[in-house]
């Protein structure tokens, strides 16, 4: 599609860290994303959404977390399904180690979207893809700033070293996207929006919608 001008699509995502439902969303928006590459300029805007503002930050095991939030049949075949949408993303689900309140890769997360969008898109993969796939701890400092470090991210260490910056504004989109129906949620161009995990071919659909 040579000389053709790209249309601007403008995407907002609500979503939590500790949610596997948003990081497979992520993924298959990512999919997307690259298929639509040549006909799209992308934004993209990550947003914060906490499932259980209430979870210690020193952390709890995740199992054990899950049988108590579903029971423990319940929480078994939940996460026997999420095995196998991961593994057909190429990918191992673990519920192995630690889950934790998500405050602070919120606030990490924020801090990367001052810098550069495309780096806080990578950063929110990056962090999840270790909390999901290897046990990784979603409340460890050094975890979060090991995740910082890969994506290029400057001054993390310096803010987080802060408990106070970023952590209003964290709070504020937090109160304003509490009422979304369900996560990941997402949001084209102001126009198109739906919730949940969907396929790589809604979101095109989406962008096709949104663009018209």
């Amino acid at each position: 599609m040579a000389g053709t001008k790209k249309k601007f699509v403008e995407i907002d995502i609500i979503a939590d860290t500790v949610c596997p439902w948003c990081f497979v969303g992520k993924r298959n928006l990512d999919k997307a994303l690259e298929e639509g590459n040549d006909r799209y300029e992308f934004v993209l805007r990550w947003h914060p959404f906490q499932i259980d503002p209430e979870v210690p930050k020193e952390g709890t095991y995740k199992r054990e977390f899950y049988d108590t939030k579903m029971s423990a049949d319940v929480a078994e075949v939940f996460n026997t399904r999420m095995a196998d949408i991961f593994s057909s993303h190429d990918m191992t689900y673990k519920i192995d180690g630690l889950t934790g309140n998500s405050i602070e890769s919120h606030r990490l997360i924020y801090f990367a979207g001052l810098q550069d969008r495309d780096k806080q898109h990578d950063l929110v993969d990056e962090i999840c893809l270790g909390y999901f796939t290897d046990g990784r701890f979603i409340g460890d400092r050094d975890y979060l700033l090991e995740c910082a470090e890969k994506i290029e991210i400057e001054g993390a260490e310096e803010f987080l070293d802060d408990p106070n910056k970023g952590l209003t504004e964290v709070k504020e989109e937090l109160k304003k996207y509490s009422e979304v129906k369900g996560i990941p949620y997402f949001v084209i161009n102001g126009k198109e929006e739906f919730a949940g995990a969907q396929p790589t071919e809604v979101f095109l659909a989406a962008f096709e919608a949104a663009t018209k």
